[in-house]
């Protein structure tokens, strides 16, 4: 089969090779001609104008690397390679700053606080005896993430001792994600396509499989869905209305879904669990490239970035 597209898959140096869960769609996207490219996306030997774009997977150690990852994006920009997302979008879901946008457009998500280190300690002096959480801005897999009852000695010595120069989010802990566990919906190209319920082992509450937790199908109803679709019409109306993945990362209190993250940098996609998932995520990949003029490489950004489905 001849070659429509040159696609590079972004990863991190921790993950030289994907995963068993993205197996299939490299095996989908070569089905339709696209030949996909492994690469990591800080290492200063790839040639990013050997490609027509950059599919953007698992990237898990942007945040720790954060001004090289935007420059990153800028780098690719200059260079008229389209990144999957579009870097705007990269850029603006990079920093959680975005769930007070959400909340200012009617979205329900988990009641939300943002301080800076040095400010921390105020904020929490004003919850006394509340379980919170608190997570950093620009972070992922529950990196430098507490959760604890403020005025606990020990939860108080460990916010201390979290890094500065960064913001924070503060979150009150929902035991829900405990009791009934955390929803992830996957939509590519704008249409859902499938959802999981991840739960934390027992003792911990964290959903991330390194630490023990687990996910499983399910299918949401209509009031879940719902509220994940007025989220990303958010998000549209925000002016970021393109995108080609995302996972919507919620739970449900008091019958009501609550936004937690919208995941669309390099989020697990779920598609062991889902084999059509994979081609469903293909054929949008390759609508989207199809849509590139007929420049050499890397000069399709624009029509890339402005694809709709």
């Amino acid at each position: 089969m001849s070659v429509s597209a040159r696609l590079a898959i972004a990863t991190a140096a921790a993950y030289p090779t994907l995963g068993e869960d993205d197996a299939a769609l490299l095996a989908a996207l070569e089905r339709r001609g696209i030949q996909p490219t492994v690469c990591v996306w800080n290492d200063p030997a790839v040639d990013w104008t050997r490609f027509d774009a950059v599919l953007i997977r698992t990237i898990w150690d942007y945040f720790k690397h954060y001004r090289a990852f935007l420059d990153w994006l800028e780098r690719l920009d200059r260079q008229g390679v389209p990144t999957i997302n579009d870097s705007a979008l990269l850029r603006w879901n990079s920093d959680k700053h975005y769930l007070l946008e959400l909340a200012q457009h009617g979205v329900g998500v988990i009641p939300t606080r943002i301080a800076d280190a040095r400010d921390l300690a105020a904020v929490l002096a004003a919850m006394p005896a509340r379980h919170v959480v608190i997570k950093p801005a620009v972070s992922g897999g529950a990196w430098h993430t507490l959760q604890g009852t403020v005025g606990d000695a020990g939860f108080d010595r460990a916010v201390l001792q979290l890094p500065a120069a960064r913001d924070y989010l503060v979150q009150p802990f929902v035991p829900q994600i405990v009791s009934e566990g955390e929803w992830s919906l996957l939509y590519f190209g704008g249409e859902f396509s499938h959802a999981v319920i991840k739960r934390p082992a027992s003792g911990d509450y964290r959903v991330q499989s390194e630490y023990g937790g687990s996910a499983e199908p399910v299918l949401p109803g209509a009031a879940t869905l719902a509220a994940a679709e007025r989220a990303l019409a958010a998000v549209a109306a925000i002016g970021h209305g393109d995108h080609a993945y995302v996972r919507v990362d919620g739970v449900i209190r008091e019958g009501r879904f609550l936004v937690m993250e919208l995941e669309m940098i390099e989020p697990f996609l779920h598609l062991g669990a889902h084999p059509a998932a994979a081609e469903r995520l293909a054929r949008h990949l390759a609508r989207r490239l199809g849509r590139r003029d007929a420049s050499p490489h890397g000069a399709g950004a624009a029509a890339i970035a402005a694809a709709t489905t």
